[in-house]
Formats: C-alpha cells, structure tokens, sequence
C-alpha cells in the first residue's frame, strides 16, 4: 500500500506524517511531497524511527513521483488561519492549491482514496470534486472532507464537562466542516443528559474550537497536532477499509443531497471508500432549527469551490 501526504513539511504534515510512520501497516509506503525544501529532511528525520514504513520525501518538481501509484492521498497542504481570519478568508490562496493537486491526482492516481485537510473544508471539497469531474475521473465514493477534528474535540469537551473517559464518548458532528456548519448532535449521546445550557455552551465550544487554539498560540499557528492525530486516524480507517474491514466514520461526502451537496454524516468505509451512508437519526429541536439556520452557509460555501473551478 503507498500513502501519500501533499503538505508534508507543514504543522499538520509533520504530525500526521509521524503518526502515519508509527501505525501504517508493515511494508507501507509513505510518500512525503511539500514544496518546502526541508522536505527530504522531514522524511529523513522520520525514517530514523523503527517502524516497517518507508518513508520518501519529494520537493517541488517531484508531485508526480509521490502520487504514482498512491492508493489514499491526505492533503493538508495550504496556508494555516492566523488570528482574525476565518475559514473562508483562506479560500483564494488555499482553492490554488487544492485545484493544482487535483489535477496531479487526475494524472497519476486517480482511482485514489483522497482526504482533504485544507481549509476551508467545505469549499475545497467542491473543488477537488469538480476537477476530477471535469477529468471524467470523478468517484463520490473517493473523495472526503476529514472533519474527525470536530468529533474528537465533541467528545473531549463532553467528557470533560461529564467526568467521563473520552474514549467512552461517542459524539455524532453533521454538516460541515466551519463555523455554525458543524453541528454537534449532543442528543444522541449514549448515557449523558445535558441542560439547555450546556447544550448551548458546549455546540458554541465546538464550532469555535479552531478559533481556541489560533487565539491561545497567538499568531503562532492553528490547530495542528490535533489535526494532525484527526487526519491520521481517519487515514487508518480508509486504510482499514481497504483491507476489508468495516469502519464507521464521520466525513465531509457527496451523498444523495438531501442537505446539500457536501455533508458530513456518518459512513461505512470499505475496499470502494464509502460503501454506505448512514442516517443522521432524529434530531433534537435545538438541532433541527440549528441545521436549517446553516445550510444557507454550507451551500453558499460549496457554490463558491464550483464556481472556482468553472471560472479557472
């Protein structure tokens, strides 16, 4: 199996990348692509570690090499937030680069499991989706926005608040991947019972926990060992997947479009990627009236990837 990270040398690159080395499965290979030219060197450093992952590292003219043959390709490539900025201020630098990898990955993968990390998640996916499109390449089954940020945060904060263990917490996040798009579906939580308040508070923490983090460093980054353990454990899900295990997972997919377009929602990951959608399940008053506020948003945040690609 070949695994490819575009992005690499990045905050969540270097984090993922070192998670990937210590759990791929033996005799994987990891293809490391940035165009920073400390690249070579990260896939040097990681290759120190005694695990039976091979490790290769590609600078800037070497995107192809790193792609051929790749059967899940993770790009957290792009620009981080830094303070004052939201998700979508990184669109017109970040849809550049999405765009050029898509079509890489047209050119030398394209039957490829493809997580897209780079902000803003709910514009980017469009992107890449409508370039393979346009290719005659694209496969809705392939392609995922990583949203599992969203969900390991949901069930730290709940475990925190309720005393519990996080890996006792199952949260269920829907919608998208920015803002109030992501909504945590805290009625479905086995064994909690929350207050109006808490649910209030709590479904706020979640959908600012980004900002949490680019405030706490300020100015010193965004959230990238999180996002980087995120990334690395929905990238072992589809790797799981393509060993013929059954997964569930939250993600970002084209679906039937009964929200929209784009939605996050649970899934069962297999040897085809997605293999089935699985419902959201009832939702609470609070949930159901936070869904229908967003889905403007969500919408007018996938028109804007379809239009990119369209008008470039």
């Amino acid at each position: 199996m070949k695994v490819a990270v575009l992005g690499a040398a990045g905050g969540i690159g270097q984090a993922l990348s070192l998670l990937l080395k210590l759990d791929l499965p033996a005799g994987t290979d990891l293809a490391l692509y940035d165009l920073a030219p400390v690249t070579p060197g990260v896939a040097v450093d990681l290759s120190h570690i005694p695990t039976a992952v091979k490790v290769t590292g590609y600078g800037k003219e070497d995107l192809s090499k790193a792609l051929v043959g790749a059967d899940i390709v993770m790009i957290p490539a792009g620009m981080p937030r830094k303070p004052g900025m939201d998700r979508s201020d990184l669109f017109n630098i970040n849809a550049g680069v999405v765009k050029t990898l898509a079509e890489a990955i047209v050119e030398n993968c394209p039957k490829a499991l493809v997580g897209i990390i780079t902000n803003p998640v709910n514009t980017t996916v469009a992107i890449a989706a409508d370039v393979f499109k346009k290719a005659g390449t694209y496969d809705p089954r392939r392609l995922f926005g990583v949203t599992t940020l969203d969900v390991i945060r949901a069930e730290t904060f709940v475990a925190e608040l309720k005393g519990k263990s996080p890996v006792d917490v199952a949260v269920p996040v829907i919608g998208g991947h920015s803002g109030t798009t992501i909504l945590p579906l805290l009625s479905q939580v086995a064994d909690v019972s929350f207050s109006d308040e808490e649910v209030k508070s709590l479904t706020h923490r979640i959908q600012n926990a980004g900002t949490e983090v680019v405030e706490a460093k300020a100015g010193g980054g965004s959230a990238t060992l999180s996002m980087g353990q995120a990334a690395a454990r929905f990238c072992l899900s589809l790797v799981k997947g393509l060993q013929g295990k059954t997964v569930t997972e939250y993600a970002y997919v084209e679906g039937n479009g009964e929200y929209a377009r784009f939605f996050a929602q649970p899934i069962v990951l297999g040897k085809n990627g997605v293999e089935h959608l699985l419902p959201i399940g009832e939702l609470s008053a609070f949930e159901q009236k936070a869904m229908t506020d967003m889905l403007g948003t969500l919408k007018a945040d996938i028109t804007l990837g379809e239009e990119f690609v369209k008008n470039n």
